[in-house]
């Protein structure tokens, strides 16, 4: 990835941002490490406040810039840690509602521009629902720009009150790709199928927290339906969290062709060694899995919800969110139909093509920041 040099001018002191995580999500890190490689690149001084275990796993240090440890969103000594961080920052850029909520509260009282990257939105109901929107609020307000992932996170922003929301679509950082190839038993495709036991049958993928929201529990209505195809599909599932039990209830008492295979780092060979990719998410803004899908041309299945129709358009077959019928014959037309997943194939790596890169994704956001630092600087 190739980066242009805009030093600052003569006599002047680089642009300094502050780069705000709270938990850190897979997607937020990886956009801030790439984000602040490319930003310091170009010249700007950045610095990345995240927890320890974050810096631990991106090295935001490795790109350029200055990791300041903050703890978690629980602990209170966070909004002390990002005053003293940002007291001499040009601009703050906020990842995620809470690292939003707490950059904000660290500012008041300073005359420095807050941006906010609403990567997702949180998932609540009944009294929790209430106090998040209540928080939306308060960091749609305070945000001189709301940038949204996706078109329908830009207008919860201005719902919420955002002065000005704009969508800014985040670049995946150039995929790991494992080597995709039907060869002998000892190939590395081989290999991982025999460990999932799926040598002689489809082998299905859904990578994801194991929470309410990501609709496993209607992935797993769809697997009781295609339960008489043969062979019979086996559906894996990567991940972890707290429905965790209940879903291997319901594999063990019904005896559904799914495994649970917890977190895994390898995820990129799981891809390589799938037949389809499927997705049966309530809501998704970019969905890293069906970014990495298209661009690994496995076949994706996913819920018509959220940002996923404008991020795969007919790269993928889209289904309607807690339809198990829908979602079933979905999987079980496309397993049956090989012209179809060659189509998927193609149709997703000419879709992959029309994504922002990382050093687009880094020019549109360091162009906002020249809008709201013109009066500070002439960066």
């Amino acid at each position: 990835m190739s980066h242009v040099s805009t030093p600052a001018p003569q006599g002047q002191p680089p642009l300094h941002t502050v780069q705000v995580l709270g938990g850190g999500s897979a997607g937020s890190s990886a956009h801030v490490r790439s984000l602040a490689t490319g930003l310091a690149a170009r010249g700007v001084r950045v610095t990345v406040c995240a927890p320890t275990e974050a810096d631990e796993a991106y090295d935001f240090a490795g790109t350029g810039a200055r990791h300041v440890p903050v703890p978690r969103r629980s602990d209170p000594a966070s909004v002390a840690a990002l005053r003293t961080a940002c007291a001499d920052a040009d601009l703050v850029h906020a990842h995620g509602l809470h690292a939003a909520l707490r950059a904000a509260i660290a500012l008041t009282g300073r005359r420095i521009p807050l941006v906010v990257t609403w990567h997702t939105r949180a998932q609540a109901s009944g009294a929790r629902a209430h106090v998040l929107r209540v928080l939306e609020r308060r960091v749609a307000r305070a945000a001189a720009v709301v940038l949204g992932t996706s078109s329908d996170l830009v207008v919860r922003a201005r719902g919420r009150g955002a002065r000005d929301a704009r969508l800014a679509p985040v670049a995946l950082p150039t995929p790991r790709r494992a080597e995709r190839t039907d060869d002998e038993p000892t190939g590395p495709r081989h290999k991982i199928r025999a460990e999932l036991g799926a040598v002689d049958r489809p082998l299905l993928l859904a990578v994801g927290s194991l929470e309410a929201h990501r609709g496993y529990d209607v992935l797993l209505d769809a697997a009781r339906a295609w339960a008489e195809l043969a062979p019979l599909p086996l559906l894996v599932v990567a991940g972890e969290g707290s429905a965790r039990a209940a879903l291997q209830d319901r594999i063990d008492a019904e005896g559904l062709p799914a495994r649970l295979i917890g977190r895994r780092d390898d995820v990129p060979e799981l891809l390589a060694a799938a037949d389809l990719v499927v997705l049966p998410s309530e809501w998704e803004s970019r969905s890293l899995l069906a970014q990495e899908a298209l661009h690994a041309r496995v076949p994706l299945v996913a819920t018509a919800v959220g940002g996923i129709p404008e991020l795969v358009g007919d790269a993928a077959e889209l289904v309607p969110y807690g339809d198990p019928g829908a979602l079933s014959d979905a999987v079980t037309r496309l397993l049956a139909d090989d012209a179809r997943r060659r189509e998927l194939k193609d149709l997703g790596t000419a879709q992959a093509a029309t994504w922002p890169t990382e050093d687009e994704t880094v020019t549109q956001v360091l162009s906002v920041y020249d809008e709201l630092t013109q009066p500070l600087s002439s960066y």
